[in-house]
């Protein structure tokens, strides 16, 4: 018999290290799976999961997706950041000392198979652009960051014209793309073409 009768008192610390890094890492592995559960599905063509499919995909309740995103934003922040991920994951940076010609095509067909790898987070996004801020801002890091290689790998190029900048910016972004994927009905090759003529045109001040 213990001093409370014949139930043992639990003296173990619930807060030891242990049993804290294991929650840590379970909380982690259920957020990650609510996130791979939303990428998921829009990239499956469900361009506007609710959050009840998002639960159901990922094997939670909606309490606990709702216990670890405090709202849709919440989770449009940390699904920005996973389609950065995919997008990136092949990303070879084109060398800038190679002739103009070679920069182009790499770039073009590089920049082809990033925008279609997250064609379908780009159109679900598309849809809620104009409603969600944080969209606005995921859509904007994308932005910046190709700004910011075509700078680099055009330098001598555009030499310093914020316009032709601009111009090879437009050409090669999302709404281009779809543009020419959804609006025109072209192929990825057919898509890629256009793109290839556009930069070049731009470039060169010239047809290819």
């Amino acid at each position: 018999m213990t001093p409370e009768g014949d139930v043992a008192l639990d003296t173990t610390d619930s807060t030891t290290p242990e049993r804290t890094d294991g929650r840590t890492l379970r909380a982690e592995r259920t957020r990650e799976s609510i996130i791979d559960a939303h990428m998921a599905l829009i990239l499956e063509g469900d361009l506007q999961p609710t959050a009840r499919r998002v639960a159901e995909r990922a094997g939670v309740s909606l309490r606990t997706l709702w216990g670890h995103f405090a709202d849709l934003e919440a989770l449009f922040a940390s699904a920005g950041r996973r389609t950065l991920e995919i997008q990136y994951a092949n990303y070879r940076p084109v060398p800038v000392d190679q002739p103009l010609a070679d920069r182009i095509d790499q770039f073009c067909r590089q920049r082809a198979h990033m925008l279609e790898v997250i064609a379908g987070a780009s159109r679900a996004a598309q849809i809620r652009l104009p409603y969600s801020k944080q969209l606005r801002v995921n859509r904007s890091h994308h932005t910046d960051r190709l700004r910011a290689e075509i700078e680099e790998l055009f330098a001598e190029e555009l030499a310093g014209d914020a316009d032709l900048l601009t111009a090879v910016l437009v050409a090669t972004t999302w709404p281009a793309w779809m543009g020419a994927r959804d609006d025109l009905g072209l192929t990825v090759e057919q898509a890629t073409t256009v793109m290839h003529r556009t930069v070049t045109a731009l470039l060169t001040g010239s047809e290819p």
